[in-house]
């Protein structure tokens, strides 16, 4: 049996460079996951402290650890509960968020699939209205919010929330429904399909992951938003980000107390990405492959 010298047993220098290139990526791919990771993990380590131990500079990683910040989050002992801001989070992210893909879905279609004359203007019409500091147009939707008699109430945040995520939907949909092949469309109408049922059987099965992407977005984006919810809403509709601000008190800041509200507040956000994880990969990246 004839045996293979050593050097012909190496690769050649352009692939040893290839597999040099994509370890030190990944790399550096781990690494800037553990950096994002860090102040999460961090979070989460502080409210498992009690708050003697999360106050001392530097903080102490060996101490022991407690439930007491999630006690006193859930009410114990203070007689104020975190579930109705949660409930008011949890309806007025959910509801805007079904009202943005039921607009934005045939708005997509109309600006891709079938576009209308001047499509790109009026994209950048939607996009020109995220151009404007939110800071500026809140004393002008206070006064209608009063004037409406919607101050304090869940239906104004999810009109608010509805109208600020809807343009961003709108583009993200749009780059969705622009890969969907035209001979489905055309053998779709060849068999009588109408436009309800060619929206609804044909081109939402194929764009689903867009969808769930477009659609886990503006649910983070509805959840996480507090500036409109501060000012707009009082006893009744104040969400969870507003609840969690009430723990920065005129006695101080209790570190751990605020780290175990933060860590519950982002649980629903957080499992929302791991259910729709392999989705949300899929629909960021459908539309930017040809």
């Amino acid at each position: 049996m004839t045996r293979v010298p050593r050097a012909a047993r190496r690769l050649p220098a352009p692939a040893r460079r290839r597999r040099r290139t994509s370890a030190y990526l990944s790399l550096l791919a781990w690494l800037c996951g553990l950096l994002f990771f860090l102040p999460v993990a961090w979070m989460v380590l502080t409210s498992l402290h009690s708050e003697t131990d999360a106050a001392t500079n530097p903080p102490s990683l060996g101490a022991s650890l407690t439930l007491h910040g999630y006690r006193e989050f859930f009410g114990e002992g203070s007689g104020i509960s975190p579930w109705p801001p949660l409930i008011n989070s949890l309806t007025a992210s959910l509801v805007s968020t079904l009202l943005v893909l039921a607009l934005a879905f045939p708005a997509a279609y109309a600006l891709s699939i079938k576009p209308v004359r001047k499509w790109r203007d009026v994209l950048f019409f939607f996009l020109s209205t995220k151009m404007l500091p939110l800071v500026a147009g809140l004393l002008p939707v206070y006064l209608v919010a009063q004037h409406t008699h919607l101050l304090d109430t869940i239906w104004l945040l999810v009109i608010l929330y509805t109208s600020m995520n809807l343009p961003i939907a709108v583009w993200m949909m749009r780059s969705f429904l622009a890969e969907v092949p035209v001979e489905i469309l055309e053998a779709a109408s060849i068999d009588g399909a109408g436009l309800a049922t060619t929206l609804t059987r044909i081109i939402a099965p194929i764009t689903m992951p867009g969808i769930a992407a477009t659609a886990l977005i503006s649910f983070i984006f509805s959840w996480n938003e507090l500036l409109f919810a501060r000012v707009l809403t009082g006893v009744v509709a104040g969400t969870a980000p507003v609840f969690l601000t009430g723990f920065v008190t005129s006695q101080g800041l209790f570190l751990a107390k605020v780290c175990a509200a933060a860590t519950v507040i982002s649980l629903p956000v957080i499992a929302a990405g791991f259910a729709a994880q392999d989705k949300l990969v899929q629909g960021l990246s459908l539309g930017a492959v040809k």
